[in-house]
């Protein structure tokens, strides 16, 4: 969500204090989301230890402890924060809601495994969306404003110079996240003010992130301000704003990504799939926002009915956007991918972010599947309601039925095995991928500094056959 520059900043605070808590009665009553997977050792079986302090030397979080949150917990004086896969960790509610921001020069190793991810979540019996504040990473790689002066939004306390990020190393790096699934973040501290699951700001390409999720978020689930950083395996659950958000110069490269719709509310301000922007006033800013994106899956709403509310909750005035809107001098390449389940499927908003397209051949929108209910704004631009056309690798449909034309094997239930996989025989098994290196590819990679390169699939969306493709988001991951 975009509303206006907000503060982050350093509290100051002493080094890493400890609290145990020997009585682990409530959290044995919560009903566990993922269960403690063979092989891994059990939370809290070795006590529970509370972080309410700066981490400021490193310190390595054991897998065989539940550890709390407590307030604003900053990773500073270039201390380095290692996690064991297994390890549970529970933002405690309340203002802000336990957070954990990791600032420029510091590091997170949260290095996870299949069978044993490691789990930020809600320290409440009955989490809810929004319990705690969630993750932020703090980089030294370029972004489009101020590098000494940008905070990032969420955060209403006094400015400081743990709260800045960005900078000129784009090769930065912030650590890994990797096999971790983040829960009930993004705290809201007022109106329009809101943390979200996981936010990368001015991260550089010397960071891992792979296979990460985000679940029931109360603002956006990923939001990239600015930064290189490049990232494979995403799932974003049931954001109440945007599954992705990309601001302020980002230009990372992105593949294999699956983003859900909750069908059950929807944001003031509009829940897309994707929101993309230069920066919030529409500058000519440079570096340019231009994420690059392949093999994407977005699933909005099963129906015309459900897409057209402007009376959601929780809001009473919450409604569904678009699949996903590039605007306010944004570029992007959207390659290979699949959008359904909204009113507008892909929606390029103000000349400038059009001219990129249509014009310029900045932007790149080729091989993508994309639905929508209300068919003459199928790509549509928010400034006339007319529709671009795109190249005719893209196959564009409206239906009643989102799935009619794209047949995933269950895209709106979720109790279905492998739900968001395609069926054989469908457009996206059965026209070839673009792949990096060719004149019409569009996937450059801006940096590289760790070892990086697009998977040449021949399919479109985040996975291939549901009988033949791999299912990445198997065993880690939870959808409900």
């Amino acid at each position: 969500m975009k509303k206006h520059p907000l503060i982050l900043a350093v509290v100051a605070l002493a080094a890493l204090a400890t609290a145990c808590n020997k009585d682990h009665k409530a959290e044995q009553q919560r009903p566990v989301l993922a269960g403690v997977l063979a092989g891994c050792e059990t939370p809290g079986s070795c006590g529970d230890s509370t972080i309410n302090t700066n981490i400021t030397a490193n310190l390595t979080l054991r897998s065989c402890k539940k550890y709390k949150l407590s307030g604003l917990v900053y990773v500073k004086n270039g201390a380095t924060l290692t996690i064991e896969p297994g390890t549970r960790i529970e933002g405690i509610k309340g203002s802000p809601g336990g957070t954990l921001i990791v600032t420029r020069g510091s590091k997170i190793i949260a290095d996870g495994t299949a069978s044993c991810p490691i789990v930020f979540t809600s320290d409440q019996t009955s989490p809810q969306s929004g319990d705690w504040g969630g993750i932020a990473i703090l980089g030294r790689a370029e972004i489009n404003q101020p590098a000494d002066t940008a905070f990032i939004e969420g955060l209403n306390v006094t400015p400081g110079p743990d709260g800045y990020y960005g900078g000129l190393n784009n090769s930065d790096n912030s650590g890994i996240l990797r096999y971790v699934r983040i829960e009930y973040a993004g705290y809201e501290l007022g109106t329009d003010n809101e943390l979200n699951g996981l936010t990368l700001a001015g991260v550089g390409c010397g960071t891992i992130v792979d296979y990460v999720e985000v679940f029931k978020s109360k603002d956006d689930a990923f939001e990239f301000f600015g930064g290189t950083v490049n990232a494979k395996h995403l799932i974003a659950v049931d954001a109440l704003d945007d599954m992705f958000d990309f601001d302020n110069g980002y230009r990372g490269s992105i593949q294999y990504a699956l983003g859900l719709s909750d069908t059950t509310r929807a944001d003031k301000s509009q829940s897309n799939g994707i929101e993309c922007d230069n920066d919030a006033s529409s500058s000519t800013n440079s570096p340019n926002t231009l994420p690059v994106i392949s093999n994407l899956t977005i699933i909005g709403v099963p129906n015309a009915t459900k897409a057209s509310i402007t009376n959601g909750a929780p809001s009473g005035t919450g409604r569904y956007g678009r699949g996903a809107h590039f605007r306010r001098n944004a570029g992007f390449t959207l390659v290979n991918s699949i959008v359904m389940g909204f009113n507008l499927g892909v929606s390029l908003d103000g000349t400038l972010t059009q001219d990129k397209l249509l014009v310029s051949g900045v932007s790149c929108f080729k091989n993508n599947l994309v639905h929508a209910f209300t068919s003459s704004k199928q790509f549509a631009t928010e400034s006339a309601a007319g529709s671009f056309t795109p190249s005719t690798d893209n196959l564009g449909y409206n239906d009643v039925n989102p799935n009619t034309s794209i047949k995933l094997v269950a895209p709106f239930s979720r109790t279905t095995a492998k739900f968001y996989m395609p069926v054989q025989g469908i457009p996206a098994l059965t026209s070839p991928a673009l792949t990096q290196g060719t004149t019409t590819s569009c996937l450059t990679v801006t940096c590289t500094a760790t070892p990086w390169s697009w998977v040449t699939e021949s399919f479109r969306g985040a996975f291939g056959s549901n009988t033949a493709g791999t299912d990445w988001a198997a065993g880690w991951a939870i959808f409900q």
